[in-house]
């Protein structure tokens, strides 16, 4: 059954070899880009640009090298304010973002990490292009105006859209395009800070022929592919800044429940102003119903009350605005305190001296608020004993007070203070306070037993002071010792009943905590207080909680387990475990940790030991898994020539790891091999014996052959040892077919969009483009660049580089091949002699601002500066040349085709019909011209395989 998907896995061989010190490598990192990039070029100081059209998906893939593989993190620093990437990271090798925001551009960076020397890090800004509709506003000029608001002599048409990158403006009166002096009544201001970009139509003088069709078009130069974009405006002699009538009163007072309508109509503009309502600087209430300029607030309530604006704009002139405040009815929160005689040094009420009674209540509007006083239930009014004032001048307003002067023993009973609106509308809010011979300050105590309170950490405790007095004050619960919130979040928490319950108590809670009387709903004295202490007690927290402890037979080894905190610390005993085999006991004296050592481990040693530290609250647990697993093997992602095909239908992979602290636990003597098919279920497994001990860094071999082309597979390797099987690492590997099936010859000719696996290297100004005669424009180059590709087909395509604006003299663009290897058919030869690879290309340097065009050959095994081999500067005519460069690379290989801005944009440089093949050069064309650096041929040619490596994730099949 699996005989169509191995030919003969059976019959692979194994391979291992030594790898010197060095073998792991730190983390090495750069970024590509993919998806709807309109540029990518670098700035100064090495940060890299990547611009993209608002709307677009942005794709960044993070290319990441080192063993062991390095984890990837994308985080971001903030566009604006607004967003903050949520304040997360991805954790993977592509930051995919679709229908990206203006707000979501900003740096991103890409960090490696793999444990070895320092984190790599590489960043890249994106720049988000968009273009809004352009708005045209229209004012006059100050000091001349009218009545009427165009008889005025000056007019001034402003045209302003939100773009990135900065937009250029442009005028049209009906059909005629404006320029500045194209028409002496008209001026068109440039600003200093719109860098030269036409904004502002000034009229002079209007004249009739100024009344008429303005367009304003906003334009970004086409960048990102973003057309322009116009709105027109019609001047006339009608036109008017907007007027409106509010036809409501100001205020309005409603009741609650009350439906209220607000009623705004446009007296005057042109064009038709627009009618908008506002609330404050808050959104409308979401019941509202707006209809033209009639806001409608269904059953209004106190939380929607406020000041409301009706606005009107038609863009000329300042807009209109005028507002309403919407008031709604209420009462709310009434309070009362009775003050003893304040001449006397006496909390208490006595007979022959003076008592005050105050209530207060919040009212809205203020003006309404009423008070009347009842005393048994009866109207009580003002006298030369009983004096009533409605506002006390030293307390807030809406307050009532009653003076009881001399106060007697028929004076004894019920009083009762009623607020009321005048208008009605509002249930009326009563406040009872009994005046009598019991009638005494509050007192506070804690009852016997209650101060220190001691508990356990998530019981639900109550805090409890007694309170007397009559009446009895609300009693206000703090913390004594600290500036803390409490259990509810508030500073102050109010009891009733003098009990503060707090449930879940934490470790945290410990304190004293403050009572005390308020001054409200009570006696206004000096408030009474008392203390409570809160003792919290909780298990030991200990470390480690949990970890897991690798060791071979008859290794010693010790476990470890350290109190952090307790409470109490005090009577700390612990047990160690084996499972539920108890192993020993103790009580601690002045440290805080105990060990537990095991001499020479057995295969029964194996498994969970625990120690449990116990305290009056209860006990934690430290918890070591002792197992005799080996660690998993690491990948390793580098391989040199890892894919190669020796039949046509199948294909070889090099599989290749290193173990993970291989000494740490008894020797590896095999590993278990599992491979299937991607989107398979069943697995194909095979052991690969061990001879020796595996050291640490160690390179470690399997060739993985027949496998069937284009299939990807999913490869799972698992160590073993005398304990069993240790941890297991999964890796896909994938088939990538070459772009050109003719090992001796690579040609590419750039018809296809994949443009042969060719890649733009993004540390330089621009890029090559792709294109093709019949769609070229030569509106504003007409004397550079060809006519046709090579073959003489307008319709085929080309490279070449765009020289107009916003290139300078000297901007460079680079076009890479695909990496070639140079290696022998058999997957462990050597290059024993540099081989020799003819290089030729077809070029076309056509213009009087033409700059240069170099070839540079890079190899992946030297670091620096690419090797020039070809150069070739100035115009060289309206016609195809091919260039011939004999190459000699000692390892993998790429060619680096180099185009240079020259001093103008009659500079465009194309190329095509690239080809790389096997031997020296035949009959390179003459020219004067050309500077050829390639070194001397080599005396013998060796017949090599010519492969493609994977180049890019973006051209994964």
């Amino acid at each position: 059954m699996l005989s169509h998907l191995f030919a003969s896995l059976g019959g692979c061989k194994t391979r291992r070899m030594m790898r010197t010190s060095g073998l792991p490598a730190p983390p090495a990192v750069r970024i590509i880009h993919s998806g709807h990039a309109c540029n990518v070029e670098d700035e100064r100081y090495s940060e890299r640009v990547y611009t993209i059209r608002e709307g677009e998906t942005l794709e960044l893939v993070c290319l990441v090298s080192g063993h062991p593989r390095p984890q990837i993190r994308w985080t971001k620093t903030a566009g604006s304010a607004s967003d903050r990437f949520q304040d997360s990271s991805v954790f993977n090798e592509t930051l995919r973002i679709s229908h990206i925001q203006r707000h979501q551009g900003g740096r991103y960076y890409c960090k490696a990490e793999n444990g070895l020397g320092s984190p790599a890090i590489k960043s890249i800004r994106v720049d988000v292009y968009y273009l809004d509709d352009p708005v045209v506003t229209v004012h006059q000029s100050v000091g001349e105006a009218k009545e009427q608001f165009y008889y005025e002599r000056t007019v001034f048409l402003r045209c302003a859209a939100n773009s990135n990158p900065p937009v250029r403006y442009s005028w049209r009166r009906g059909r005629e395009f404006l320029s500045q002096g194209s028409d002496k009544g008209v001026e068109i201001y440039e600003p200093f800070f719109t860098q030269g970009e036409t904004k502002i139509l000034k009229l002079k003088n209007l004249r009739p022929q100024d009344y008429a069709n303005y367009t304003c078009t906003a334009s970004v130069r086409n960048v990102c592919g973003i057309p322009d974009k116009s709105v027109l405006f019609q001047l006339s002699n009608r036109t008017a800044s907007p007027t409106i009538k509010l036809l409501v009163e100001d205020p309005i007072v409603a009741n609650p429940g009350q439906t209220v309508t607000l009623v705004c109509i446009t007296s005057g503009g042109e064009p038709t102003p627009v009618l908008t309502w506002v609330r404050n600087a808050e959104d409308l209430p979401k019941k509202s119903v707006l209809n033209d300029g009639t806001l409608t607030i269904p059953a209004i309530s106190t939380e929607e009350a406020g000041v409301y604006s009706c606005v009107a704009s038609n863009n000329v002139g300042n807009p209109a605005k005028k507002s309403t405040n919407i008031i709604v009815r209420a009462l709310r929160k009434g309070r009362f305190w009775i003050t003893p005689d304040p001449y006397h040094n006496d909390d208490n009420i006595q007979i022959g001296r003076e008592v005050k009674i105050s209530c207060q209540v919040e009212a809205t509007p203020a003006e309404e608020l009423m008070f009347s006083w009842l005393k048994n239930g009866r109207p009580l009014r003002s006298s030369e004993r009983m004096v009533i004032t409605q506002t006390d001048p030293d307390v807030a307003l809406g307050t009532t007070n009653l003076d009881i002067i001399d106060l007697k023993f028929t004076d004894f009973g019920t009083y009762t203070c009623v607020a009321s609106l005048r208008n009605g509308g509002i249930p009326e809010i009563s406040i009872d306070v009994n005046i009598s011979s019991t009638t005494v300050p509050p007192s506070l105590t804690v009852p016997r037993g209650k101060s220190p309170l001691v508990t356990q950490e998530g019981d639900t405790v109550e805090l409890q002071c007694l309170v007397s007095g009559k009446p009895k004050p609300i009693i206000l619960w703090s913390h004594a010792d600290k500036e803390a919130p409490m259990p509810d979040g508030s500073m102050q928490t109010e009891s009733y009943d003098g009990i503060l319950r707090i449930v879940n108590v934490s470790r945290e809670m410990t304190g004293t905590y403050r009572c005390q009387t308020s001054q409200y709903n009570g006696f206004n004295v000096k408030p009474r207080e008392a203390i409570v202490e809160l003792i919290v007690q909780y298990p030991p927290a200990v470390e480690p909680v949990y970890t897991e402890i690798r060791q071979g037979l008859g290794r010693a080894f010790s476990l470890s387990c350290r109190v952090l905190r307790a409470h109490p610390s005090r009577v700390l005993k612990y047990e160690w475990k084996l499972g539920t085999r108890l192993l020993t006991v103790g009580q601690f004296d002045t440290r805080d940790e105990t060990e537990y050592h095991v001499r020479a481990l057995n295969r029964e040693g194996y498994g969970a030991y625990t120690c449990d530290i116990t305290n009056e609250a209860g006990a934690g647990r430290c918890t070591f898994l002792v197992t005799g697993k080996a660690f998993g093997p690491e990948f390793y992602y580098d391989t040199y020539s890892a894919l190669w095909q020796n039949k046509p239908s199948v294909y070889g992979f090099k599989l290749q790891w290193t173990q993970m602290n291989p000494n740490a636990v008894d020797r590896i003597m095999a590993y278990r091999l599992g491979i299937k098919q991607t989107g398979q279920q069943r697995w194909w497994e095979q052991e690969i014996t061990m001879e020796g001990t595996i050291q640490k860094g160690e390179l470690l071999t399997y060739n993985l052959t027949e496998l069937v082309k284009p299939e990807a597979y999913q490869v799972r390797l698992t160590p073993i040892t005398r304990f069993g099987e240790g941890d297991s690492a999964e890796r896909i590997i994938r088939y990538s077919a070459p772009v050109n099936p003719h090992w001796s010859k690579f040609h590419c000719n750039f018809e296809e969009e994949a443009i042969c696996m060719f890649t733009q290297d993004k540390t330089e100004e621009f890029d090559w483009t792709r294109h093709s005669a019949a769609t070229r424009d030569t509106k504003y180059t007409p004397n550079t660049g060809p006519s046709s590709d090579r073959s003489g087909s307008k319709q085929g395509y080309y490279m070449y580089i765009e020289t107009s604006r916003p290139r300078q003299e000297g901007d460079k663009a680079r076009l890479l091949t695909p990496l070639f290897n140079v290696a022998p058919k058999n997957p462990y030869g050597n290059v024993a002699t540099n081989p020799t690879y003819c290089f030729s290309f077809y070029y076309h340097m056509y213009g009087k601002h033409i700059g240069s065009l170099n070839v540079y050959l890079r190899q992946k095994s030297q670091t620096g500066q690419d090797s020039s081999v070809w150069t070739l500067s100035g115009n060289q005519g309206d016609r195809w040349r091919q260039a011939r460069i004999d190459i000699h690379p000692t390892s993998s290989f790429q060619m680096v085709l180099e185009g240079v801005r020259g001093p103008g944009i009659e500079g465009d440089i194309a190329i095509d019909d690239v080809t790389i093949e096997e031997g020296e050069c035949r009959d390179p064309p003459p020219n004067s011209n050309l500077r050829s650096l390639a070194p001397p041929t080599a005396q013998h040619i060796w017949q090599l395989c010519l492969t493609l490596l994977l180049v890019l994730a973006g051209h994964r099949r």
